[in-house]
């Protein structure tokens, strides 16, 4: 006998002949393969008894076998066939044979500001299926949903004791409609957990307290696995829970029960070897892995780490490491469960109970792992070594994360891109301009600012902050050079924004925090705030100052992210560097610094003081974290995680089931993405005559084509919230304007530094062919749509790189853009484009745009068959009677269908309204 479980998918078999005789036909057909226990005694698939080739478990990576037990568990033979598992079981052939295969994680994490336009097409939804003559009630979560409100939180003070109580209340003020929306969400929709605002970054508060590591389902036992609408969801890698960023429509396909559909992965092993010297932090481990992988080459990968060691690094080690995946181009960065991680657990206050069933269970199904043990090294496609011996201080930038410095080249390297013509390690500054300096005023005393200059120096994002050692670290820096006289120019934005309370528990409990406080590093907010870009506003002499003498500012930020004019418009140059390192360069005053060859600064005394003198080693950063860093801590602050924040227990939100929308609203407005849906499909129709709306290069970030931070008064959507009766102060930032298309339309593109090959400069804006005219590119993209043209991009290498944002795939499909013509895609961004029904072209191997002769003036046809297949070739025709052919980057059947359909929203109406 057997009973259905909707919620996860599965079938609970009862005591009886049925079970016993379908358990024999499973365990006999693994016997000779030593994994009989892979099942578990209580776990069946419905209609799927997989009669499985000979093959060797204990060969699979670890992160495949997840793969492969969600498709045992979900097999149902239409979602998940027995086809899918028997292709995951013999990975180690199909592996290179793009076989597509679908995975249902067990759950879903959201963010706010990729949770509120989510929500937003849930609600939209809801209202199309009632249209349809279908149940609104079938748009509802059936997998697992937390959604962790952190992103929308700005440094609008800092240095003050009360900045976190201002920052928060002015957040509250600013995000009230956005958070009455999400309280409606948390009520309207079943199984969706809401984290209030103030708690932490949601990769924190996922590592720290929603991971389950394995599931407990009614005493049905398997791995807790996760997609999440943030590209840094890999995090949780770390913790040995397979996860992954995904776009925000995406996600919605998984939280409404879909599997997700992709291509069974390579999987690159990363062996681990050497002790790191006394004065390494994780920050300087991670941006090397980065670099190195970078060099390697492992997009749409999967990365997993072995050898010795691993079992030297702590969990917030490895999960800065993950954290960084998205940097280096793998989908996942995976790190299975051993001793350490099972050690981390009851760190971090979870019940003896539970440890031990995860233990027991992961040991059953050879999944719990040995680091120093080499015959539990599985098979990989590659495998590639770092000796973590080697690994010197280092830094990222001045513009992407990937672009590695150490610390002993960092003034160099600058004056290098000083000089370098304009690009991802060049600013173009004329010789003669290099020492140039710019003399102001700050609080009644004179300062100078020149290029290298620090103005932000922010302890900020998930990638470091949950990360004790180099939050200690930076607290012990900090008390050594206070001690030694030393302080930080009061011009400089410096700010700390842990990832939780409990990050600021253990900096009191260790007497640091009045330390960093006096270097004015004290907390302004629980979130993602400067690595997001809500750093906030400079100070108005500092902004002139750099503005009159074209300065190359830089921010120092213990972020993931550092893409131009993310952090601040004013800072052309910023640096990802670790926590203490951050409080090295603020006390410095600038990057143009040899911390082997110089002073970090001079004190009262004229005592030339270097940085070495303050540094903390490894040997005292442990010795205080196992002092400090308990397992009471973590259960203190989670126990009321849910309920501490009182603004947010007194908010009231409609409690109809569909949301009654509000036509004044500038944050939360119904999209127009399904407007006039019908049951029917369209054949697909193909691109005729179609302008070029922007000609792009190369590593053309997320941020550049939606961005997060400041709206520009200058910009299109200013002038629509202008229109709309809103004053500048009130503009808030894209990011939190998210729930409003019409703002996300007008922002897309709307990056300052995006650079198009039709201006030759940084710009926002576009060539209007027909006309000639230059114009803002919503503008440009208006006057096309109404004269009825069709719309491309121009794109070079790794389109879309960056952030997960599902608005730089809504924004273009808005914009009328059908399709994109690239070299190549960030993989969750090209998804996307595919989710929204615009479809991503490539071109082929060592052809581009230049090997072309493409100008972008041309216009493009492109010949969409009715009968499409994956990743088919078609023709492109130009109106100079050029043509060429491309790849249509639809990689999958299921990700045809959702193109059919207009896009993976549409399909998922049309299926829940079916009678």
């Amino acid at each position: 006998m057997k009973r259905f479980n909707s919620e996860t998918g599965s079938c609970i078999v009862k005591p009886g002949r049925a079970r016993e005789k379908l358990l024999h036909k499973i365990t006999s057909s693994l016997s000779s393969h030593d994994c009989a226990t892979w099942f578990g005694p209580q776990v069946w698939t419905r209609q799927c008894v997989v009669p499985f080739p000979l093959c060797s478990l204990k060969r699979l990576p670890f992160s495949v076998r997840v793969l492969l037990e969600s498709a045992v568990r979900n097999c149902d033979g239409f979602l998940v066939k027995k086809e899918d598992v028997e292709s995951i079981l013999n990975w180690k052939q199909t592996q290179a044979q793009t076989v597509e295969v679908p995975f249902r994680p067990s759950r879903v994490i959201l963010q706010d500001f990729t949770g509120v336009p989510a929500v937003v097409d849930f609600a939209a939804m809801r209202d199309a299926v009632t249209q349809l003559g279908g149940d609104p009630e079938k748009i509802n979560p059936v997998c697992p949903a937390d959604l962790v409100i952190d992103h929308s939180i700005q440094v609008d003070f800092n240095r003050k004791t009360d900045s976190l109580q201002k920052n928060q209340d002015l957040e509250f003020d600013r995000n009230k409609e956005r958070f009455q929306f999400l309280k409606w969400g948390s009520k309207a929709f079943r199984n969706m957990r809401i984290i209030p605002p103030g708690s932490g970054i949601v990769h924190q508060v996922n590592l720290e307290y929603l991971a389950r590591v394995v599931f407990n389902q009614d005493g049905l036992y398997y791995p807790d696995s996760l997609v999440g609408t943030d590209s840094h969801t890999t995090m949780i890698d770390g913790l040995g829970v397979l996860g992954w960023g995904v776009g925000g429509i995406e996600a919605e396909a998984v939280m409404l029960g879909q599997p997700i559909s992709m291509v069974l992965p390579q999987v690159v092993g990363y062996k681990l070897y050497g002790t790191p010297n006394k004065f390494i932090t994780s920050t300087d481990i991670v941006l090397t892995v980065t670099k190195h992988l970078r060099q390697v080459g492992v997009v749409g990968k999967f990365v997993e780490f072995f050898g010795p060691g691993v079992s030297q690094l702590s969990i917030a080690d490895r999960a800065t490491i993950a954290n960084m995946c998205p940097e280096y181009g793998a989908t996942a960065a995976f790190f299975p469960v051993d001793d350490v991680s099972v050690n981390y657990l009851e760190q971090t206050g979870r019940d003896a109970e539970k440890l031990a069933y995860i233990t027991k269970y992961l040991k059953a199904v050879a999944m719990f792992r040995d680091y120093n043990d080499v015959s539990q090294d599985p098979d990989f496609t590659q495998v590639v070594e770092m000796d973590l011996s080697a690994v010197v201080p280092c830094c990222s930038g001045p513009k992407r994360p990937q672009d590695r410095i150490a610390v002993s080249d960092m003034k160099s390297d600058f004056d290098s891109c000083l000089a370098a013509k304009q690009g991802f390690k060049g600013f173009a500054v004329a010789p003669e301009s290099h020492h140039a300096s710019e003399p102001f005023q700050f609080n009644g005393a004179d300062y100078s600012l020149s290029h290298g200059s620090v103005v932000i120096a922010a302890i900020t994002s998930c990638t470091n902050t949950s990360n004790p050692s180099v939050m200690l670290g930076a607290g012990l820096l900090a008390k050594k050079a206070v001690e030694a006289g030393l302080s930080v120019k009061p011009y400089i934005k410096t700010s700390l924004s842990p990832g939780s309370g409990v990050v600021t528990y253990y900096l009191k409990e260790s007497g640091v925090m009045d330390y960093l406080f006096k270097l004015g590093f004290e907390v302004v907010g629980y979130g993602c705030m400067t690595c997001i870009g809500n750093s906030g506003p400079l100070p108005e002499p500092v902004v002139e100052a750099i503005t009159k003498g074209d300065l190359v500012a830089a921010g120092i930020l213990s972020g993931n992210r550092n893409f131009e004019g993310r952090v601040h418009p004013n800072t052309r140059a910023n640096y990802l560097a670790s926590p203490p390192l951050v409080i090295a360069y603020a006390i410095a005053g600038t990057v143009r610094i040899d911390f082997d060859t110089e002073p970090i600064a001079v004190n009262a005394q004229g005592k030339e003081v270097f940085l070495r003198d303050i540094w903390p080693t490894r040997e005292e950063i442990q010795a205080v974290e196992r002092e400090f860093v308990i397992p009471s801590m973590f259960k203190e602050v989670y126990e009321k995680i849910e309920k501490v924040n009182e603004r947010w227990n007194a908010l009231s939100a409609p409690s109809d089931k569909l949301y009654p929308w509000d036509p004044k609203s500038t944050y939360i407005k119904s999209p127009p993405f399904f407007t006039g849906l019908t049951m029917a499909l369209e054949p697909p129709r193909s691109i005729t005559d179609a302008y070029v709306l922007l000609n792009l290069g190369d590593s053309v970030t997320t941020d550049h084509i939606s961005p997060a931070g400041n709206i520009a008064r200058s910009s299109s959507a200013a002038r629509y919230l202008t229109d709309k009766g809103l004053s500048p102060r009130d503009f808030n930032s894209y990011g939190s304007r998210r729930g409003n298309d019409a703002v996300m339309a007008r922002g897309t593109f709307a990056n300052i530094r995006l650079f198009n090959k039709f201006l030759n400069k940084q710009a926002p804006r576009t060539l209007h062919l027909p006309s000639g005219e230059t114009m803002d590119v919503f503008d440009a993209a208006e006057r096309y749509q109404q004269a009825g043209s069709h719309l491309v991009i121009l794109a070079g290498k790794e389109y879309g790189s960056g952030s997960s944002r599902d608005w730089a795939a809504k924004g273009p499909f808005l914009l009328g853009i059908k399709a994109v013509l690239a070299e190549s895609y960030e993989r969750i961004h090209r998804s996307n484009l595919v989710g929204m029904g615009v479809i991503p072209l490539e071109y082929l191997p060592g052809v581009t745009a230049e090997t072309l002769g493409l100008t972008g003036r041309e216009r493009y046809s492109v010949v969409v068959p009715e009968l499409l297949e994956p990743r088919m070739l078609v023709d492109v025709k130009l109106d100079t009677g050029k043509s060429f052919q491309v790849r249509m980057r639809f990689d999958t059947d299921v990700e045809l269908t959702y193109f059919l359909n207009g896009g993976i929203l549409n399909y998922m109406i049309r299926k829940m309204s079916g009678k």
